[in-house]
């Protein structure tokens, strides 16, 4: 493996956990530097659990410790728990509501381009749906879940930007974003968006230190940067690999459960070894976890990443990554240690 050359390494720190904030592209939005995914609140496909209703008290803890810490910037969608997870933000902030020291969270959720969505007046359709399952009158953040694709897609496409400007300019949104659209389609959102006077936060990509295509091969972060666009890094511990917790060589390994047992296999976790050891290593020189390390390169890395969080000693693993950022020096010794661990597989909707 890569041995990590830490000897240069300094800690690069902001002021503090309070005012570590990005804002997010062309929009006033100033949220948290990490925000948290809400993906596995509520999941009824199976995919993170097997027992969402079982787990909803551990989730509620999750979100009341994200906002007594400072982590105001929440991610879910429509698809996600098939709107279980944007009802639960609802009941959890009526659970929630008598209690003195959480910041407002900063709601963002997404359309789903799904069949029989032809015209722009779906995408506030969609968002006003959004919002009586999220007991909210708007949020924060309304972006395109990925691309339409097929026959027709790309007038779907372009009626889908002029959706995401009628929902901002009818109140229903502060800012508008995207997620899964490659180089071109930011380009052509931005120009369709700066047109409007509509504001364009964000576009919610996969990224992590096993998955570095946006930045690497594509060009998707480039162009981000490019417009004025902040990149909203989503699986940023590609899904738990990067925790240490199901490494190889761990003392307490755990098992993984789920459709995510096809993904970590016996060979990928002994292949990602040397890159857990380097994520321990950073760790230790900052008194964090290899899960928090990983994190705080999607954030030294100029993303907004958004891990989950199912409880609150996850959530404050969360926010633990505030604060702080990796040196140069141990970003180029976990880069060089990723460079020899198997790549995550990238979601198709990228090369729509």
């Amino acid at each position: 493996r890569a041995s990590a050359d830490l000897s240069t390494a300094s800690t690069a720190s902001t002021a503090s956990p309070a005012t570590d904030r990005v804002t997010l592209g062309t929009s006033k939005l100033s949220v948290s530097a990490t925000g948290v995914g809400a993906w596995a609140w509520g999941d009824r496909s199976g995919y993170w659990t097997d027992d969402w209703k079982g787990q909803r008290s551990e989730n509620l803890e999750a979100y009341k410790t994200l906002l007594r810490s400072g982590v105001d910037f929440i991610d879910t969608a429509e698809v996600y728990g098939f709107g279980k997870s944007e009802e639960l933000l609802a009941e959890f902030a009526s659970d929630a509501a008598a209690e003195t020291d959480l910041v407002a969270p900063l709601l963002a959720t997404k359309f789903a381009p799904i069949p029989f969505r032809w015209s722009a007046e779906d995408v506030p359709k969609a968002l006003e749906a959004s919002l009586r399952r999220l007991g909210a009158k708007k949020v924060s953040l309304y972006m395109q879940h990925w691309p339409a694709f097929g026959f027709g897609a790309d007038g779907c496409n372009e009626r889908f930007l002029e959706g995401l400007c009628l929902c901002y300019e009818r109140g229903l949104c502060d800012a508008v974003g995207v997620s899964n659209f490659n180089a071109d389609r930011v380009k052509t959102a931005a120009k369709k968006f700066q047109q409007r006077g509509v504001p364009f936060a964000s576009n919610q990509i996969q990224y992590s230190l096993v998955y570095r295509a946006p930045e690497l091969d594509t060009g998707v972060i480039e162009a981000c940067f490019e417009h004025g666009v902040t990149p909203v890094a989503y699986s940023p511990m590609a899904q738990g690999l990067l925790t240490g917790k199901y490494a190889s060589k761990a003392a307490d390994k755990e098992s993984v459960t789920g459709p995510r047992g096809g993904i970590f296999t016996e060979s990928r976790l002994s292949d990602t070894d040397g890159l857990i050891q380097t994520l321990r290593e950073v760790g230790d020189v900052h008194g964090v976890t290899p899960a928090q390390v990983a994190v705080n390169w999607c954030m030294a890395k100029g993303t907004v990443p958004i891990p989950g969080a199912k409880n609150a000693s996850q959530a404050l693993s969360v926010a633990g990554c505030l604060g702080w950022r990796v040196s140069e020096a141990e970003m180029r010794a976990l880069e060089k240690a990723a460079a020899m661990a198997p790549k995550s597989p990238g979601a198709p909707f990228e090369k729509w």
